[in-house]
């Protein structure tokens, strides 16, 4: 094993990070409360939305890890929110690959979140395919029960939810928006969703971006590294998130519905989707996180070596704010925790 080392950043914690799929949603239901005319019509349009992604896991309602079903109402819960890289231009839902992976926990107590971004390249052991890979290639093994059960064995949590979206709803969410503005902090060259090379070009500075720039911002991954990238794609999502909440965007939501409900698949029910309401009304607090490592070639093949201490430091920051158990089956001393939380 031939080991080229880069240290990457420590765990940053930034508060009050708003992500997307909150706060696309959230406007609408604020709406809503009011019962009038274009609220009650985006409140069944979401309805709808919700109720056509919709899709059953063939582990049931709760993950292996719980002893019975939770509530985000009532409940501390997890969430896995997956970016796949297939398109309309792509063979959908075969051999996909997630290009994008944040694990993020609530709870109920407090009405706080935490959220990691996962690098693509992270070499961990996957389930589906019985050895250790890049966990992009779960979803390519196992769809979205591989991904989960990878993301579960990495941090021993149980991952309650998911949302998985494609570069398609990426694209007509920021075009139905209108475009989104963005300080693009570095002059770069990429391709398009379908594909074709060099199709993209963005110079450095405050612009307006439609979707297929957006999507080109926050995919490309040859001008630097993973880290950078979590970087510049959660620049996007604030400024998509910005668009979304301005009082001019209102009329677009519609359009907005639209674009997910071709595009979106969820274990989520509208209801449980409408209890992550109350994270709002507290003054959601979001902090995230990132995960540290160094690069790695295994037999000439590029991985992102995930660094242990730190994971299992995550780990426990996930356990802790989950109220569930130190319970792990890597403790070195090979005993269990008798520490157990009902849900658990």
């Amino acid at each position: 094993m031939n080991n080229r080392s880069r240290n990457s950043s420590l765990i940053r914690k930034k508060k009050r990070r708003r992500r997307v799929f909150f706060f696309i949603f959230l406007p609408i239901f604020m709406l809503t409360l009011s019962g009038l005319g274009y609220g009650a019509y985006l409140y069944t349009k979401a309805a709808d939305v919700l109720g056509l992604s919709k899709v059953e896991l063939s582990r049931g309602d709760q993950s292996a890890k719980r002893f019975k079903k939770v509530d985000p109402k009532h409940d501390n819960i997890s969430m896995l929110i997956m970016g796949v890289d297939d398109s309309k231009t792509r063979d959908q839902g075969k051999a996909t690959r997630t290009d994008a992976l944040i694990l993020a926990t609530f709870n109920k107590d407090d009405k706080t979140v935490k959220m990691v971004s996962i690098p693509r390249d992270s070499y961990v052991y996957i389930p589906a395919e019985e050895k250790r890979d890049k966990i992009t290639h779960a979803h390519v093994y196992g769809g979205e029960e591989g991904t989960i059960e990878t993301v579960e064995e990495m941090f021993d949590i149980p991952v309650d939810y998911f949302v998985k979206l494609n570069f398609d709803a990426f694209i007509d969410v920021v075009e139905a928006l209108g475009g989104i503005k963005v300080d693009v902090p570095v002059e770069f060259t990429e391709q398009n969703s379908k594909d074709t090379g060099d199709a993209i070009h963005l110079k450095k500075g405050v612009q307006e971006l439609n979707g297929e720039e957006a999507l080109a911002l926050a995919r490309t991954r040859k001008i630097d590294n993973d880290i950078e990238r979590g970087k510049r794609q959660q620049l996007v999502l604030k400024a998509i998130i910005d668009k979304a909440i301005s009082a001019g965007s209102l009329t677009k939501y519609g359009d907005v519905m639209e674009a997910l409900g071709d595009n979106i698949t969820t274990n989520m029910e509208f209801g449980e989707l409408l209890s992550l309401y109350d994270y709002a009304t507290k003054g959601i607090d979001i902090e995230s996180l990132t995960m540290e490592g160094e690069d790695a070639y295994i037999d000439d093949v590029y991985y992102y070596q995930l660094d242990e201490q730190k994971l299992i430091e995550l780990s426990s920051m996930f356990k802790s704010h989950l109220a569930l158990s130190s319970l792990s089956s890597d403790r070195s001393d090979g005993t269990e925790s008798e520490d157990t939380e009902s849900n658990y």
